[in-house]
């Protein structure tokens, strides 16, 4: 028998060896972990000319409008020592500051795992598939919409270890809302370290929930404290207050992350018609300028900090306001935003994304329009590649299924053509003749089994063939999916010493309190 980690905090016992799927069931085909590369040229939607016209109005937004840094002084005082102009609350930043920033940014580097084989490279034409982060609420077919709990939190963890086309740990694809606040971030990140040895994202809503997720990612990591700033473990998001403002713990986590060695991601949230100009060129300008002002505060706390060039541009359903997903104007501004950080040699992030409240056409038609959009962009990180619904309230179990299937056939489709002599097919054309087929082919008879892509959801058997079997509808499918991966997941091996080493530093800082809350 071994010991594992439920999830829960709580020890449970199970068999050695692989668990079993129910009888007749063929377990889960997948292609080893890997990382994709973009292999084709990104889509160019603008000329050079363009891209520096929408550059060049971001710096002058920034000499002249500023950004407001609110609730952090020392944030205030690193932009002056730049050489900002501040004044009170609001900082307006020379061009040439830019530049010295641009300057300093590494193009290329590396997140690392617990588990070697699973670190990641961001920058060049590498892609990372994260999944759905931030929903407070989560859903299946089975038990509907609902709040999120520290279970379902964990069942997405696990589902992101299982999937190797996910390349992250998760932890927050569904608040833990059954959890208090003050130590929730605690009980997640003890559970990214026992059930994914994938790397690790973390909070920056606080101080002590930042420090907290970077000591966790440390310790199961095995990295040494004297070592950490030059052992990346952890990246996060940085989310600006669009339009032009940053709050003191966004700052906070900016600065703290650069002195510490980890990976920032700054990335406004500029919805056109609501916190940007409703002209995608006017949004893309906002957007612009606020990274690169979370760009230089990074640079200017530690010289060479790994930072990420985040876009999420996107427009407003202007009949009701609503934030609306995969959209047109929404794979513009991924594509855009791409050729943004290409100019700006910086690894760039965007989003798979939709607004569908339901596993349904719109939800497929718009998560593929927006991940075309971010792949074609050359977006290295992909936030929300699967289980994203509702614009971000809902991390859905079926829409994770659904997204891997699709992250799958991306990083199949990206793979060059087989172009040796014998994949030409003369020999097996010349064997069949005019008039024959190929099914019993020597060629096919030995490349049969992987021949193709293997879909997860897509059901190719005709009507006939599909109505005996039940007229399984794809929702179906991806419930079956999900619970299948749950049943065939397998907790990680993690050394037993760092394992107490995490339980003691979560249950020491959980009777410390956590992160102070108001409630």
């Amino acid at each position: 028998m071994a010991v594992t980690f439920d999830g829960l905090g709580n020890e449970s016992r199970r068999r050695e060896g692989r668990k079993r799927t129910a009888p007749g069931t063929q377990r889960i085909q997948q292609a080893p972990f890997q990382q994709p590369r973009l292999t084709l040229d990104p889509i160019r939607f603008l000329s050079d000319d363009h891209i520096e016209a929408i550059h060049l109005a971001s710096l002058k937004l920034l000499e002249d409008v500023g950004m407001e840094v609110v609730l952090n002084k020392e944030a205030l005082e690193i932009y002056a020592r730049a050489g900002a102009r501040v004044d009170g609350e609001r900082v307006r930043i020379g061009r040439e500051v830019v530049a010295e920033a641009l300057s300093r940014a590494p193009s290329e580097f590396v997140l690392h795992a617990r588990n070697p084989a699973h670190s990641i490279r961001f920058g060049d034409n590498w892609i990372v598939f994260g999944p759905v982060g931030g929903p407070p609420n989560c859903s299946d077919m089975d038990r509907g919409r609902r709040p999120g709990s520290f279970a379902d939190s964990c069942n997405f963890i696990r589902l992101c270890q299982f999937f190797n086309i996910i390349h992250m740990a998760g932890g927050g694809s569904t608040d833990a809302l059954d959890l208090h606040a003050s130590v929730r971030h605690l009980h997640v990140a003890r559970a990214k370290a026992k059930l994914s040895d994938k790397v690790y994202f973390v909070s920056s809503t606080g101080r002590e929930r930042l420090f907290d997720g970077m000591e966790v990612a440390r310790i199961a990591c095995g990295v040494p404290k004297d070592k950490l700033a030059d052992t990346p473990v952890v990246m996060t998001v940085i989310n600006t207050n669009s339009p032009m403002k940053l709050d003191g713990p966004m700052a906070m986590g900016i600065i703290e992350l650069a002195r510490n060695g980890q990976v920032c991601c700054v990335t406004p949230f500029t919805l056109a018609g609501a916190m940007a100009p409703v002209t995608m060129a006017g949004a893309l300008v906002e957007q612009n300028a606020e990274a690169l002002a979370g760009l230089v505060l990074s640079q200017f706390a530690r010289a060479g900090a790994k930072f990420i060039y985040g876009g999420f541009t996107s427009n407003v359903d202007m009949k009701s306001g609503a934030p609306a997903f995969g959209t047109p104007e929404y794979m513009k501004a991924a594509v855009i935003g791409g050729q943004l950080a290409r100019r700006h040699k910086l690894p760039y992030r965007t989003s798979s994304t939709n607004a569908a409240n339901m596993v349904d056409a719109q939800a497929a038609y718009e998560s593929v329009f927006s991940l075309w959009g971010a792949i074609m962009g050359g977006g290295n990180l992909i936030v929300h590649a699967a289980g994203w619904m509702e614009g971000g309230l809902v991390g859905s179990f079926e829409k994770f299924a659904l997204d891997i299937d699709l992250c799958q056939m991306v990083a199949e489709f990206l793979k060059p053509l087989d172009m040796s002599e014998d994949a030409l097919g003369l020999a097996t054309i010349a064997e069949v003749g005019p008039g024959g087929h190929f099914f019993g082919a020597k060629q096919t008879l030995e490349r049969y089994s992987n021949a193709f892509y293997a879909p997860l959801i897509s059901d190719w058997r005709n009507f006939s063939q599909w109505q005996a079997a039940g007229s399984p509808q794809a929702w179906q499918k991806a419930n079956a999916i999900w619970k299948q991966a749950l049943a065939e997941y397998e907790e990680p091996p993690l050394d037993p010493a760092i394992a107490e080493e995490v339980d003691a530093y979560v249950e020491r800082r959980i009777s410390e309190g956590g992160q102070p809350t108001d409630f």
